[in-house]
């Protein structure tokens, strides 16, 4: 996989993060929308009227005398999730992969007791990971069981799919795999590795990790030049049904490929970071200058989608300026 310097990477469009403030998130993202995405509750029940599937919820605490309920709901239950309703980047998530006598294993390999897990809830309550600080509510989720095609190019987390939509428009995409450093959580700045991918047909094109080239992935020791995310295209359009479901001109869209569901939604971003460039190798710019010019918008998601998967597909150039 061929590596871009940042240097080119800007004269190729790269967009940088005041310009994507002021022209897109700014002029584009209503404030009136961001309580939507910014509470993964609320998302979950709006984009399920777009027909967007999410992990089936197993449990709304909003109330501390609710947790008394939580060990009896995940009992028996293979796995779970916990979130924070309104955390962001990752924060106070925690993903219970199996149980071991009295304790259950997290992602990690740790074991912990239930009572750890409903002081967890407790804390999310009080509103430790929300933004701000304000009360929160704690959702329990079932555990998505990652696409064995996928899961064995992640080390313990759970691979996902960030897709930037623009207008309704995916205009690039990048799959992330957590490791070792970024302590099994596909986040790029924790030390996850992104995986940029061609819209047109959802194979890779470039990885990086800490914004520099990689070919292997650092556990796993896997290439990352030969990746196919099978339903792509039924993956574009659920990120582009979001554009209708928000009203968010702007927005990163974080989806999972289940081993039973298929794809599913984890969560929309008003406000998405731009290392999905560095992934690609590509900038965003002209894509988003491209959408900016369309005389006749399409106003079907999948229209949109396959205007993207054929003009910013890898063999029509992306558009480079």
């Amino acid at each position: 996989m061929d590596w871009i310097s940042p240097r080119k990477l800007k004269r190729l469009g790269m967009l940088n993060m005041n310009r994507r403030n002021v022209d897109y998130i700014a002029r584009y993202n209503d404030r009136s929308s961001y309580p939507l995405v910014d509470n993964k509750l609320k998302t979950r029940l709006v984009v399920r009227e777009y027909g967007v599937t999410t992990p089936k919820l197993l449990q709304v605490v909003r109330q501390q005398h609710e947790i008394s309920h939580f060990r009896q709901i995940v009992e028996g239950m293979p796995g779970f999730a916990i979130k924070p309703a309104k955390g962001s980047g990752g924060k106070g998530i925690t993903v219970v992969t199996g149980r071991e006598n009295e304790d259950y294993v997290k992602a990690s390999g740790a074991r912990v007791g239930v009572s750890v897990l409903e002081r967890h809830l407790t804390n999310i309550l009080a509103g430790l990971y929300s933004l701000a600080g304000s009360p929160d509510v704690a959702i329990v989720e079932s555990l998505v069981q990652s696409s064995p095609d996928l899961a064995r190019y992640s080390h313990q987390g759970v691979p996902d799919i960030r897709i930037v939509v623009f207008q309704g428009y995916p205009v690039m995409a990048m799959l992330r795999l957590a490791t070792t450093d970024s302590d099994g959580k596909a986040n790029l700045h924790q030390g996850a590795v992104g995986v940029g991918l061609d819209i047109g047909t959802g194979k890779s094109l470039n990885a990086v990790q800490f914004n520099r080239p990689a070919t292997l992935h650092p556990d796993t020791g896997l290439p990352l030049d030969n990746i196919h995310i099978d339903a792509w295209e039924q993956m574009l359009e659920m990120a582009s049904r979001c554009y209708e479901a928000t009203g968010l001109g702007y927005m990163g869209v974080d989806l999972v490929v289940d081993a039973n569901e298929g794809p599913l939604l984890l969560e929309l971003n008003a406000r998405p970071g731009l290392a999905i460039q560095m992934a690609n190798g590509r900038g965003l710019l002209p894509r988003l200058k491209n959408i900016e010019s369309l005389k006749r918008p399409h106003f079907s998601p999948m229209e949109r989608v396959r205007y993207a998967m054929s003009t910013f597909a890898a063999s029509e150039g992306n558009l480079q300026p």
